[in-house]
């Protein structure tokens, strides 16, 4: 069973993402400059991140469900951040004529800035991911054998559904508690060959990030062990 975060790694990651936001908050989003988007989905990929840190098999029966729903209504915020990489087209890095690629810090500086979130909330989403499905586990006495590879390829189909919610309905979390009627609405019509087969792009994006996190994570853990015998 994977091991759960201590409480100093997550204040580590919980700095790390306030101290990036308010970074971008007084150089990006203060100039409402064309990358100003980056606050805000920096911020909803956060959230599932936070909670998950407060899950854990151990919590009440209310507190456990409540959480969960909430993460599992955020938590495709975390991946959706990776379409953003499609704003790096914005850069035009290239000399056109010269065909080379002009040293240029600002536009290297705009390159950083959508990267750094887009790992940060993918890779941090991928813990997540991982965290509630263990805690699932041991709440529920599963075995992991079994029950996990079911638990992560459900959640990231769930997930990847919500990406292509959010990329293409526009419909942000928020929207659920304010508008659920027309949210509902939209959700049963928007079905199609076409949408499927983004929702596959996605789900096999975010189950490469899982493997690549699971090999990395066990193959650690083997050598700490290893080492320490």
């Amino acid at each position: 069973m994977g091991d759960f975060m201590s409480k100093k790694y997550q204040w580590v990651v919980r700095i790390s993402f306030i101290l990036f936001m308010l970074y971008i908050y007084t150089t990006v989003y203060s100039e409402n400059g064309v990358y100003s988007f980056l606050l805000l989905n920096t911020f909803l990929g956060y959230i599932p991140i936070e909670l998950a840190m407060h899950i854990t098999p151990q919590r009440s029966k209310l507190f456990f469900y409540s959480f969960f729903v909430l993460w599992i209504l955020f938590y495709p915020n975390a991946p959706y951040v990776l379409t953003d990489l499609f704003h790096l087209a914005m850069l035009d890095p290239y000399n056109h004529a010269t065909g080379l690629m002009e040293f240029n810090l600002h536009l290297w500086l705009n390159f950083t800035n959508l990267i750094s979130s887009a790992i940060a909330c993918s890779v941090m989403g991928i813990w997540s991911l991982d965290h509630i499905t263990n805690s699932i586990l041991v709440r529920f006495q599963l075995k992991e054998r079994l029950y996990k590879p079911v638990l992560i390829l459900t959640l990231t189909l769930i997930s990847s559904i919500g990406v292509y919610v959010g990329r293409f309905l526009r419909l942000h979390t928020a929207y659920l508690f304010m508008n659920p009627e027309w949210v509902i609405h939209q959700l049963v019509i928007m079905w199609s060959p076409r949408m499927l087969v983004f929702v596959g792009f996605m789900f096999i994006v975010q189950m490469i990030l899982w493997g690549t996190f699971s090999i990395a994570h066990y193959s650690l853990n083997e050598q700490d062990k290893k080492y320490l015998d």
